[in-house]
């Protein structure tokens, strides 16, 4: 049995955290002793791992400057495991999957990709530098796994080794993303949403890169054109951009229409309630929600970023990015459809396309090869 070890920042609710826990749970226990490392404990995701036979290790780093102690517990600790691969997951993980070299030469070092065409102008001086050095060290990983395919274009176009890269698209997990009448039901009554109401939804973090004002700006003109429409917003951020959404979708008149229902552990529940669901970002991987929402029968407005309009194919709609006059004719063609046939032609998508199976066979594939 093979000694495989996963190092990520935390596990807290997010896309890639997500699909990290859905590979994890899949992966083949009689062939690989896996163990989670994670810099902070306290993730909302812990437990979905519990009773899983995975071990869970959380490093409990302070703060951000919590550097010689959190080295020490991860040295000390990948000492007792001994793992034959050592899978990086973002950033920093990634980064100090080559530090960790020095103590542990026969250990191969993956690392996980999941971003693609960041504007990094955006973010702090610490992202830009992360990404910076992980360019400059790529090269002395083993192998490079980008869930993307733009996600590989963007990386090659910034000097990442092409011959140490390899896509492996997101899995959804259909048994547990699936079409719900009754979880529809229930969520539209705590949201006081009337079933003859059309619910157009965007899931993702409150974050610049997600682009919520162009979904806002599309929903005020949508609002003009129709009454029996609401629309919400799930998830969280940053309090301070928060609030500049919440201003915005007052100064655009349509505070009364927009539900802010923060973060919720019930997705399944949540893409069912929709009856159209949104990825307005302006940047993208893999989308974990398209996949999600595709799969519980709900079809999709996309913007044209990262591989979304690959996932959504023919079975929504792709408008151009940062366009909310797009982005609502958008929804009003896919409103104009037979949104019954769209669900199913989309559930069907994600079963042949992108399974957690074939998630798992692709990554079991690359751990061997590397073991």
């Amino acid at each position: 049995m093979s000694e495989i070890a996963f190092l990520i920042r935390s596990l807290n609710y997010g896309g890639a955290e997500r699909q990290l826990i859905t590979l994890l749970k899949a992966l083949d226990k009689k062939k690989f002793n896996i163990t989670v490392l994670y810099f902070y404990s306290g993730g909302t995701l812990e437990k979905d791992l519990q009773d899983s036979g995975i071990q869970l290790i959380s490093l409990e780093k302070r703060d951000r400057w919590d550097i010689v102690g959190f080295l020490w517990r991860l040295v000390l600790h990948l000492k007792r495991i001994n793992p034959n691969v050592l899978h990086g997951f973002m950033g920093t993980s990634n980064l100090l999957t080559i530090f960790l070299k020095i103590f542990f030469p026969s250990t191969r070092m993956l690392w996980g990709v999941r971003a693609s065409n960041v504007d990094l102008s955006r973010y702090d001086w610490l992202v830009r530098l992360i990404f910076k050095l992980e360019w400059l060290l790529s090269r002395f990983a083993d192998l490079i796994v980008v869930n993307s395919h733009a996600g590989q274009a963007y990386h090659l176009a910034h000097g990442f080794p092409a011959d140490k890269m390899v896509v492996i698209p997101n899995g959804i997990d259909t048994e547990r993303f699936k079409p719900d009448k009754e979880a529809r039901a229930r969520v539209r009554v705590e949201w006081d949403i009337s079933e003859d109401t059309i619910l157009i939804g965007l899931v993702g973090r409150i974050d610049p890169m997600k682009d919520h004002p162009t979904f806002l700006k599309a929903a005020a003109l949508l609002c003009k054109e129709r009454e029996n429409v609401r629309f919400v917003c799930v998830g969280s951020g940053l309090e301070s951009y928060a609030n500049e959404l919440y201003r915005l979708s007052e100064e655009l008149g349509i505070s009364n229409k927009i539900i802010w229902a923060g973060a919720r552990t019930d997705m399944p529940a949540v893409h069912n309630s929709l009856d159209i669901a949104v990825s307005s970002s302006y940047t993208e991987g893999f989308p974990n929600v398209i996949g999600e929402a595709m799969a519980c029968g709900v079809p999709c407005v996309v913007t044209d970023v990262g591989d979304s309009a690959w996932i959504v194919g023919d079975t929504g709609v792709v408008v151009g990015k940062q366009n909310p006059e797009a982005l609502a004719l958008g929804w009003v063609a896919c409103l104009e459809r037979e949104r019954s046939v769209l669900g199913l032609k989309a559930r069907s998508r994600i079963v042949e396309n992108f399974s957690v199976k074939q998630l798992v066979e692709q990554t079991e594939e690359v751990l061997w090869l590397k073991v």
